[in-house]
């Protein structure tokens, strides 16, 4: 380390004794994970929304209210596999649509965080709607999960824009791998409330249609307290930028986007990764979107124990995002995210050939380490690859090739199973394939030319 070096960050890390600037280090001293201005207690505001939206992801889309769409809602009808998928496919498309232009403005305009928050009320509100889907009721479910997988998925753009802001270049994998940790962390607690009240329900012989929608009220609940530190202590930093007066916001916004696109050429390690990105996250959403019903029609597991498979994945994510997330800057980004592929093909060979419930809990372990490393990383390399006066908008990039993949991979799954007449190890094993998609085109990535394609700005 240079002596100039040491002095700037000797200079910063004296500038507050009451968290004004935060300088998380080592006992020796050897690292600063903040930029200058950056407090501790911001970095947790930023991390709690990931804790606040998480339980909306375990509760709604892996665990709890999936199954019970197959099963309940629709009745256990053949297509109602693919009735989910599908609901989720329009859902994720509605983002790919609207992402990139909603950065481009949240840019212009320094609205990221304004945004946010009309997300966080839309998903909030529609989680809570999901408590009046009952049995037979299929279009107003579907009505309401696309609505708030679609206000959910946009905010999860918005809050991952700021993590540039907010750590140094050389720590993104760190400080995005505790986002995700904490988040796991705030999966679980949202879970295990939700397996609380089950548990009760149960008990007083209530019946999946009684007590599974009043999980979606509790979901809802902890996600509005949540995140309320978010919005009181997480700083919008960007500032308006310059352009051209206009009363098409909109228009102004897309022109913006196509801009950015005719100088693609120079972010080709961007966009490379971005494929990669969709290829192995194809495979990652459809575990996410299909883990308990998988568990269910497969393995035989009843609501109890698909609850307590999640809530032990859940521990295992947040391991790995925060052991991977520290690893990270230290083995290069490539490598670790290679490394997560590589666990997630064994895993998907394990629950394929699973006949017991002791390798199909090895197998989904497996995938919770590799599920939060793999997310975590993704999302620190976007941020590495980002032009600081476009994080938004690349960020919502990164939004558009994750839903893309979450359409590509459970709507393969659930083709498939529909197909084969309900062969859920057959849809399993054909979707595990976009892992190694993933990682033959993840080799081709060049992460030092990447960085410094993010110096070049195409309105500059």
């Amino acid at each position: 380390m240079s002596v100039a070096k040491s002095l700037v960050k000797k200079s910063i890390c004296s500038q507050s004794e009451n968290n004004d600037i935060g300088c998380y280090m080592n006992p020796k001293k050897e690292l600063q994970y903040f930029t200058e201005g950056v407090s501790r207690r911001e970095v947790w505001s930023w991390a709690m929304f990931d804790f606040a939206n998480s339980g909306y992801t375990t509760v709604v889309i892996t665990a709890i209210f999936n199954a019970y769409f197959v099963a309940v809602v629709a009745n256990n009808q053949d297509w109602g596999t693919f009735a989910w998928t599908a609901s989720l496919a329009v859902s994720y498309i509605l983002i790919i649509l609207t992402a990139p232009a909603l950065g481009a403005y949240a840019d212009i305009y320094a609205m990221k965080k304004r945004l946010l928050l009309l997300t966080t009320i839309g998903c909030v509100l529609f989680t809570a709607l999901l408590y009046f889907a009952g049995p037979g009721d299929l279009w107003l479910a579907i009505l309401f999960i696309i609505l708030t997988n679609f206000f959910f998925g946009s905010g999860e753009n918005l809050i991952a824009a700021f993590l540039p802001e907010l750590a140094r270049s050389d720590a993104l994998g760190k400080v995005s791998g505790w986002g995700w940790s904490l988040g796991y962390i705030g999966g679980l607690f949202t879970l295990g409330c939700s397996l609380a009240y089950v548990t009760w329900a149960q008990g007083e012989g209530q019946e999946a249609d009684q007590f599974v929608p009043v999980t979606m009220l509790i979901t809802a609940l902890i996600f509005a307290i949540a995140c309320i530190p978010t919005f009181l202590y997480l700083k919008e930093r960007a500032l308006p930028q310059l352009h051209q007066a206009s009363d098409h916001i909109i228009k102004e916004a897309f022109a913006r986007l196509g801009n950015t696109l005719k100088h693609v050429h120079h972010y080709q390690d961007l966009v490379r990764f971005l494929v990669c990105l969709i290829f192995y996250q194809a495979g990652i959403q459809a575990v996410i979107a299909l883990a308990a019903i998988y568990a269910q029609q497969v393995m035989g597991f009843n609501t109890t124990d698909t609850i307590l498979l999640v809530l032990l994945v859940n521990i295992t994510a947040a391991m790995g995002a925060f052991f991977f997330g520290n690893l990270q800057d230290k083995l290069g980004h490539v490598p670790t995210i290679a490394l997560t592929l590589i666990g997630w093909i064994i895993m998907i060979l394990l629950a394929w050939m699973a006949e017991s419930s002791a390798m199909f809990w090895l197998a989904a372990n497996i995938a919770g380490l590799c599920l939060g490393a793999s997310q975590s990383a993704a999302r620190a390399l976007v941020g590495l690859f980002s032009p600081s006066s476009r994080r938004a908008e690349f960020f919502g990039l990164w939004g558009l090739a994750v839903k893309l993949s979450s359409i590509l991979g459970p709507i393969t799954y659930g083709l498939v199973s529909w197909m084969s007449r309900g062969d859920h190890r057959l849809a399993m094993l054909i979707t595990g394939s976009y892992f190694l998609i993933g990682f033959v085109i993840l080799m081709r990535v060049d992460v030092q030319r990447g960085q410094e394609a993010a110096l070049y700005d195409p309105e500059k």
